[in-house]
This record gives structure tokens, C-alpha cells and sequence, in this order.
């Protein structure tokens, strides 16, 4: 648990650093066998979204957390990042809007937020 814990924490940091907006992050424990914690994010364009990634995966390689499996990086309107644990969502926010994970995973956005 404690190595969730602490890629949770570093994901989460790097997501702060790179300006990444309305961040949440979901505890998936005893809900699914998918991962621990889902975090889900928005970048302000497809370039904010894949630099954002670029940093979370890079920074999780260096810190010894392996290799994540990546899926969504050459449109960059909504990358995942499965690290095994811990799930990343950086999304474009219309994207973001239109899938929704947070209802779909009984999470509230951010409160205070505006969207778009």
C-alpha cells in the first residue's frame, strides 16, 4: 500500500508543477481490482495535456515505478496513464465533460471550479 501511496503522491505532484486544473483524485479501494486511486485531470490544450503526461510518466520512470502502459498521446485530447495502482486521466476539458468519469465513478468535481 505504501508504494501506492507514494505514486499517488508523486503523480499528484507532478500534476500540481505542470499547472494541470481541476485535479481530483478518486479511492478506487474495495470498489474495483482495476487500481487504488483514479486521478483525474484537465490540461488546457492538447500540448498542455501531453506535456503534463510527458512528466507524469517520465518522472515515474526516474523514481524507479517502472514503465506505465500509456494510451492516448498522439491526439492528446485524453491520456491514460495506467501505472498499475494508480490511474491518470489528463483530459481536454470539453472531453473531460463529455465522458464524465467522476459521476461515472461517484466523485464530485471540484467545487468552486468553473468549467470550460
Amino acid at each position: 500500500m505504501a508504494r501506492s501511496e507514494d505514486l499517488k503522491a508523486l503523480a499528484l505532484e507532478c500534476l500540481d508543477e505542470m499547472k494541470a486544473e481541476e485535479t481530483i483524485a478518486i479511492d478506487l479501494a474495495g470498489k474495483t481490482s482495476l487500481a487504488d486511486t483514479m486521478i483525474i485531470a484537465s490540461g488546457r490544450s492538447q500540448r498542455h495535456v501531453g506535456s503534463i503526461a510527458d512528466k507524469v510518466i517520465q518522472e515515474m520512470k526516474s523514481r524507479g515505478f517502472g514503465n506505465a502502459r500509456v494510451e492516448g498521446m498522439p491526439a492528446c485530447d485524453w491520456v491514460l496513464i495506467d501505472a498499475g495502482d494508480v490511474l491518470v486521466h489528463i483530459f481536454r476539458p470539453e472531453v473531460r465533460g463529455f465522458y464524465n468519469l467522476e459521476k461515472m465513478w461517484g466523485a464530485d468535481r471540484p467545487v468552486g471550479l468553473a468549467v470550460g
